[in-house]
């Protein structure tokens, strides 16, 4: 087995298949599985600032932007101006996006079933640790370019 060339694609199908599987079990909610993530982080850390959200799921701030629009509209999510700088907003979830975050966690839990059905839970603390180590090393790359 070529692990250099096999690294890239299990990792793109092991994320696709999450997120297929997300997208459908949320699609009768309004929320898609990028907007559970960043649900997810906001209910883990409290407030944040857009920009440290954008930092916290590894996306780009504009993306972060255009979902917390999205997800102000509704009703999940509220944006302010931040304390101290005029150039910020930070973002918390609203009791609205709290309960449904709730009812998002419930709904998704065969999928953390079957993923977890998959491995051990050593194999799993494992995984989730490796995971964390690529994009710390790729993160090296953003700054050579």
């Amino acid at each position: 087995m070529d692990q250099e060339r096999e690294l890239p694609l299990a990792l793109r199908a092991a994320y696709m298949a999450l997120h297929r599987c997300t997208e459908a079990k949320f699609a009768s909610h309004g929320v898609t599985a990028d907007q559970f993530v960043l649900l997810l982080a906001l209910e883990e850390t409290g407030t944040l600032t857009q920009r440290e959200l954008a930092d916290r799921i590894s996306s780009d701030p504009s993306t972060v932007r255009a979902m917390l629009v999205l997800l102000e509209k509704n009703g999940f999510v509220r944006r302010a101006s931040h304390p101290t700088d005029s150039r910020a907003k930070t973002v918390e979830l609203t009791a609205t996006g709290k309960r449904t975050l709730r009812k998002l966690w419930k709904v998704g839990q065969s999928i953390r079933d079957d993923m977890y059905g998959a491995i051990t839970p050593k194999e799993a603390e494992i995984l989730i640790r490796l995971l964390r180590l690529i994009p710390n090393s790729l993160s090296k790359e953003k700054t050579l370019v």
